[in-house]
């Protein structure tokens, strides 16, 4: 048994379940071993709880920072970042829920080590909008708030997507990013065709 087979058992519990129903049983039983055995490989179910919490953090990161480094425009790198999360979001569900919703059940110290991870994941987004800004291209009054907004409309996602729905994430994805970039108001230029 390894440790990386326990976590993504017990990613796919606690997505089911939730962190607080999901018991050190619970795992043990999805991997076939005792729950004395599980001792061996993991502490607790917070310490699963925080690899989880950062192993998650960290794939979305890799991913959105590929998008931020390219050589495009702001707003073509805002619509590829959008896309590869929600993509992200839609094909790693499990994960995903874990560190859109379980991570803050983390016990004060282990959430001060996961904390530094969340922030360099918000810098990216909060990069990318302030980079818009920069050049001209996005008009913004605070890139925090516009940034925490983007990322809560795209992650409260996982709450109501299903694959077999009437939009894939992409087609979401590219929804959302109009919607972002372009708002709700119809502009002049739309009435003239």
């Amino acid at each position: 048994m390894t440790r990386e087979k326990i976590l993504e058992a017990a990613a796919r519990i606690f997505s089911q379940k939730g962190f607080h129903a999901t018991s050190m049983q619970d795992i043990a039983n999805a991997v076939n071993l005792q729950k004395a055995s599980l001792y061996h490989h993991v502490s607790s179910k917070q310490e699963i709880l925080l690899a989880l919490s950062n192993m998650a953090l960290d794939m979305v990161t890799e991913k959105v920072g590929e998008a931020s480094n390219l050589s495009l425009p702001p707003d073509e790198r805002l619509r590829i970042a959008i896309r590869i999360y929600l993509q992200t979001l839609a094909e790693r569900r499990g994960l995903s829920a874990i560190f859109v919703f379980e991570h803050r059940f983390l016990e004060p110290e282990l959430r001060a080590r996961h904390i530094p991870r969340r922030d360099r994941f918000e810098h990216l987004w909060r990069g990318l909008i302030q980079q818009g800004v920069d050049d001209g291209i996005f008009t913004c009054q605070d890139v925090a708030l516009a940034t925490r907004a983007l990322l809560g409309v795209m992650s409260w996602t996982i709450t109501w997507y299903r694959s077999d729905g009437t939009l894939s994430a992409t087609e979401i994805a590219d929804q959302f990013t109009e919607l972002i970039l372009n708002g709700l108001i119809i502009r002049e230029e739309d009435h003239e065709v």
